[in-house]
């Protein structure tokens, strides 16, 4: 699959199932978020795969996060919120490591993660693989990121939930690009 195809016919995969990347694709996948433009070289991003129990525990820590949060939750939605990493059989928690004695400025060090993460989804979108990138509350959690063993000051940009799909997913209905994009000839006067 040509670049061009991959960016065109990624989509987002809401039921993954076995087989998840393996050691080869995995790393033919990372060697392309590696790739990402990043000013001054900092390589900001950093990569953590949780497979089997590991996901479990992703769950417990996403729960606690959640009731931490909103001390009343009920019983289902802290059941619901453990449950979440269990719907793929890999999770890749995409990690901003920021470093703030840098000039880089923190958002060009964000936005490099993010870069390397798209990379990501579409080196393992082309050899076959499914992805959903998912936030949510847990993303800024300090009990998540410390449960990971992160730093203070590092930022967790997403959950890369991968897999297989289950069904094939329709096509998207594409935009317009003309309708986000306008010439600039100078300041208006």
């Amino acid at each position: 699959m040509d670049a061009l195809d991959a960016i065109q016919t990624r989509r987002t995969i809401g039921r993954l199932i076995e087989p998840a990347p393996g050691e080869t694709a995995l790393a033919r996948a990372f060697e392309a978020a590696v790739a990402a433009p990043d000013h001054k070289r900092l390589r900001p991003w950093r990569f953590l795969v949780i497979e089997g129990d590991g996901r479990k525990e992703l769950g417990t820590l996403m729960a606690k996060a959640l009731k931490s949060e909103r001390p009343d939750v009920s019983e289902a939605d802290l059941e619901r919120e453990s449950g979440k990493p269990m719907r793929a059989p890999m999770i890749i928690a995409v990690v901003a490591k920021i470093d703030a004695g840098s000039k880089i400025p923190e958002v060009e060090q964000t936005l490099a993660t993010g870069a390397a993460t798209q990379n990501l989804m579409l080196a393992l979108h082309a050899q076959g693989f499914g992805t959903a990138w998912k936030t949510g509350g847990s993303s800024y959690s300090p009990i998540v990121r410390d449960g990971l063993g992160l730093a203070n000051g590092d930022k967790i940009i997403g959950f890369i939930y991968a897999g297989s799909a289950s069904s094939v997913p329709p096509p998207a209905t594409p935009a317009n690009w003309r309708d986000y994009v306008s010439a600039w000839s100078g300041p208006a006067r």
